[in-house]
């Protein structure tokens, strides 16, 4: 990293687009190791808030015979309203564009009110029935309200809960259980949901950078979006008449890839790349499989097998440095 970082500074220097004093400077400073710790503090943040929420939820569930439930609600309702004065108080409300807190923690405020406030809706559907059966608008209202905390406060983990609430409303299950009991496999209609929610979080991103909203939250619509349609996609290609999902697989692993470069995102592109492998190596089995020869070449193919996976590694890790490269000459 060091030697790329020395590297782009001297072309840098070369383009005089920084003076011999400056580059000596900077060299000087990267020789006294100094590095910043903020992520780290911020991750640990983000761990503290989670932390707090699912203290609170073990102390309720522990105790709710002593403390009772409207004691329970009361405490839940006043502790978001301070989280939620705070944010409001030190924001600088709604622009379309990208902004941020003075002092970063009042982010983790922000998810901490929308977390509880979630939890106080959904605590008041389970004990008093207040939307009565309508689970829909049980889960669609925690859904609006944390996607609009997040268009207000700026704040991407709200979206996320905002998006998993929507993804729940179509009857996703966002969890590890549901992609080890394959949900999308058992229930076509399931998958097309999972499909059409990504597309819908594809056009969205779409609009949203046309009419210039938040673009930088195109990231976390682009992630979710990439998960639901090549999980949806891989699910239905091990299907005994589902080999052509490959033609729509490969489409959306050319979207994602070239929007990885828009976004200069290496998550966006390690997925896609990842996604289309299984895809293009679950299909190819099945074409092996399904033809006459399996059994004559099944030997061979043990033995081609190994270079065959070292290939698509070294492949991988040369995608992986050309994209860095050409993101840091871009930025330069």
């Amino acid at each position: 990293m060091k030697n790329h970082q020395n590297a782009y500074t001297k072309k840098l220097l070369d383009k005089q687009l920084l003076t011999a004093t400056q580059f000596d400077r900077i060299e000087a400073y990267r020789k006294q190791n100094i590095f910043s710790v903020r992520n780290e503090l911020k991750t640990l943040l983000y761990v503290a808030v989670l932390l707090f929420t699912a203290g609170f939820g073990m102390l309720i569930y522990q105790n709710i015979d002593t403390i009772g439930h409207m004691s329970v609600l009361a405490l839940l309702l006043i502790i978001t309203a301070v989280c939620f004065y705070f944010a409001f108080k030190n924001s600088s409300g709604f622009k379309r564009t990208e902004t941020v807190f003075e002092n970063s923690v009042y982010d983790y405020v922000v998810l901490a009110g929308i977390s509880l406030l979630c939890i106080f809706i959904g605590y008041l559907q389970f004990q008093y029935h207040t939307f009565g059966t309508h689970y829909g608008l049980a889960t669609l209202l925690p859904t609006f309200l944390s996607i609009a905390t997040a268009y207000y406060f700026d704040n991407k983990s709200a979206l996320t809960i905002g998006i998993t609430g929507l993804a729940a409303y179509v009857g996703l299950t966002i969890s590890p259980q549901a992609l080890i009991h394959n949900d999308f496999y058992d229930n076509t209609s399931l998958s097309y949901s999972a499909i059409l929610l990504g597309i819908l979080l594809v056009f969205w991103t779409l609009y949203a950078s046309k009419v210039d909203l938040k673009r930088h939250f195109n990231f976390v619509y682009l992630t979710f979006a990439l998960h639901l349609i090549s999980l949806a996609l891989l699910s239905n290609l091990f299907k005994e008449q589902g080999l052509w999902y490959i033609i729509p697989l490969i489409a959306s692993s050319y979207y994602f890839y070239r929007e990885s470069y828009k976004n200069a995102s290496i998550t966006l592109l390690v997925f896609t790349v990842l996604y289309a492998y299984i895809g293009f190596t679950v299909f190819t089995v099945r074409v092996i499989e399904s033809s006459d020869i399996f059994m004559d070449s099944f030997e061979s193919l043990l033995m081609i097998s190994p270079f065959y996976i070292i290939g698509l590694i070294v492949l991988f890790v040369r995608l992986i440095k050309n994209f860095n490269k050409k993101i840091a000459d871009e930025r330069i």
